[in-house]
């Protein structure tokens, strides 16, 4: 396994440079995973990618560096610490760094040879290939793949100086066949899964880091036959979503927190009016602006209790790229089934980052199937052709059905009202209604996905977490059960509500102790699973800076907890 961060300004030219070096190791045969870390701005700052790449699976990120290419000083003093002992620095020869594996390579000067100035992170691409000793014929079969025919010479020049300006250090493993593996990043993943899911309408605010969602569905519209709307703000947004589904298309918005906040009044009016609909909530750090380019997972007591007054929805954390897939579907099978709003709760890490699939983990949706609602949809009509959309049944889900048939008429609205849509405060029917809507809760806990579990099947400590943090601990605690270090079980959530809770009743009887690692500062899961559950769950590492943790983190955190234990 290989860990490189390439490092340097907005404007640098990294994007691109991650980009055609990931898509290139992909090509050659090795599994890849990247995140992206960028400031809120156009020019300046730092940002930097990190590639970690291997012949094996490879599902996270990781601290220590095999090599840093530091574009300006900034990176190295930054990284420096996390190069590994034997690690190497690629650098312009104008920058003053000191290091005993440093590499200069005057990649501005070959980009210029070779015919584009702004080839440089082509040179850098053909040295990093060269270290490794990689085969340069099929890095110029993805260079073909990847650049336009106007600048592809220059770059397959670039890429050929920089090949050529070091020599081998570093033995890499030889590549997989990966011709059935697919390379996606979350919000790729979770606009497919949607696909996937029949979804024909999206509409959006543009706001970091859900923008990645609209800008893809935008690219696909006319291949994909969907409608894509770019509102004028989030209420608009959610509200046409609530109308494109009200009308049997199957729909969806996406945002972060702050446009979470704006769109939760049309919420409450999904949940009254029993109306499916798909929310994508990708997190950012808040409150208010907060950190438009970092990550978070505060917002899950947000998303539970969106919108005044009481009614069943659901709450998704998506675990992994493959999760983002499957669960994005799965999330419109349950807010038509069930006629309420679903939330799926990504964050900025997971749709930034990239990882390598294989295909057929895409195609096998067996496990997040949705049952089929084994009750008549045979609708009752009044003599004036009104449908009874809210019709009572010992499920709380009324017959559905949408706009547009001659033969009935449907009456919506955010009151409250009769089985036929009438307003009414009539306190029998509110008792009648209230409890319809919440019928369905029981329903849907049948359906609940158990927590994904990792680990000793007697632990001495029981980890819990949600979404996308289950990669880098599920490292942690099999590194620290390999090492002997304790006994250590892991539950990750994907379904976050309704809770489940076979597993960590199960797990929870047979554990010393139940702690939560998660990335909000009041350990929110813990909770949660206090209040639905009475297990004493306790924080056991909290992260709230904006950036993920990573499995280094972790395991430090869980030996210090371990000391205190004993």
């Amino acid at each position: 396994m290989y860990n490189i961060l390439i490092g340097g300004a907005a404007g640098d030219g990294i994007e691109t440079t991650a980009a055609v070096l990931k898509k290139t190791l992909k090509h050659l045969g090795y599994n890849v995973f990247s995140i992206r870390d960028f400031m809120s701005r156009v020019r300046g700052g730092h940002n930097f990618n990190k590639i970690r790449f291997g012949s094996e699976p490879v599902h996270s990120h990781a601290r220590e560096l095999d090599g840093l290419i530091a574009i300006n000083e900034e990176s190295f003093h930054l990284h420096k610490d996390d190069l590994k002992e034997n690690g190497f620095i690629i650098c312009d020869p104008s920058l003053l760094i000191d290091h005993g594996n440093l590499i200069k390579l005057d990649f501005k000067s070959l980009a210029k040879e070779a015919g584009n100035p702004r080839a440089g992170g082509s040179v850098i691409i053909g040295a990093v290939l060269s270290l490794y000793g990689l085969d340069l014929k099929k890095a110029e079969e993805s260079f073909r793949d990847y650049f336009p025919e106007p600048i592809l010479q220059a770059n397959l020049n670039a890429l050929l100086y920089g090949y050529r300006a070091v020599e081998k250090k570093y033995h890499a493993d030889k590549g997989q066949d990966l011709s059935n593996h697919i390379r996606i990043n979350g919000a790729e993943a979770m606009s497919t899964g949607a696909l996937a899911g029949n979804m024909r309408f999206y509409s959006a605010y543009p706001m970091s880091p859900a923008t990645t969602i609209l800008n893809y569905f935008n690219g696909v519209k006319e291949e994909a036959n969907i409608v894509v709307e770019q509102a004028e703000d989030e209420i608009a947004a959610v509200n046409q979503a609530i109308g494109a589904f009200s009308a049997g298309a199957r729909a969806m918005t996406g945002t972060s927190g702050g446009g979470f906040s704006l769109m939760v009044e049309a919420i409450g009016l999904a949940g009254i009016a029993e109306i499916p609909l798909v929310i994508a909530n990708v997190q950012r750090p808040g409150p208010a602006t907060g950190l438009p380019t970092r990550t978070e997972q505060s917002d899950l007591r947000f998303v539970i209790h969106a919108a005044q007054g009481e009614f069943p929805k659901m709450v998704i954390s998506p675990q992994n790229h493959r999760e983002l897939y499957h669960q994005s579907w799965r999330a419109f099978d349950i807010a038509e089934k069930y006629q309420i709003p679903v939330i799926l709760l990504s964050d900025q890490f997971l749709a930034d980052s990239s990882s390598v699939i294989p295909i057929q983990d895409m195609l096998d949706h067996k496990d997040y199937l949705v049952k089929k609602l084994e009750q008549t949809d045979t609708i009752e009509v009044d003599e004036d052709g009104v449908y009874k959309r809210y019709q009572y049944t010992d499920t709380g889900i009324s017959p559905l059905k949408y706009y547009g048939n001659k033969d009935y008429l449907i009456r919506l609205d955010s009151d409250e009202h009769t089985e036929y849509g009438v307003i009414t405060e009539s306190a029998d029917v509110r008792n009648q209604m209230v409890r319809k809507r919440a019928r369905k809760l029981e329903l849907l806990k049948e359906e609940l996905i158990e927590p994904i579990f990792v680990g000793d099947e007697n632990p001495e400590i029981l980890i819990v977490g949600f979404g996308s943090t289950y990669e880098s601990i599920k490292g942690a605690i099999e590194t620290l059960n390999a090492r002997g270090n304790g006994k250590y079980a892991f539950l990750s959530f994907g379904d976050v509500y309704p809770l489940p809770t076979k597993k960590l009743l199960k797990y929870s009887n047979r554990a010393t102790r139940v702690v939560s690692i998660e990335q909000n500062y009041n350990g929110q899961l813990a909770g949660i699973i206090r209040e639905e559950t009475l297990i004493d769950c306790r924080p056991a590492f909290l992260k709230y800076d904006g950036r993920q943790m990573d499995s280094e983190e972790i395991i430090a955190a869980l030996e210090t907890l371990e000391k205190g234990v004993k």
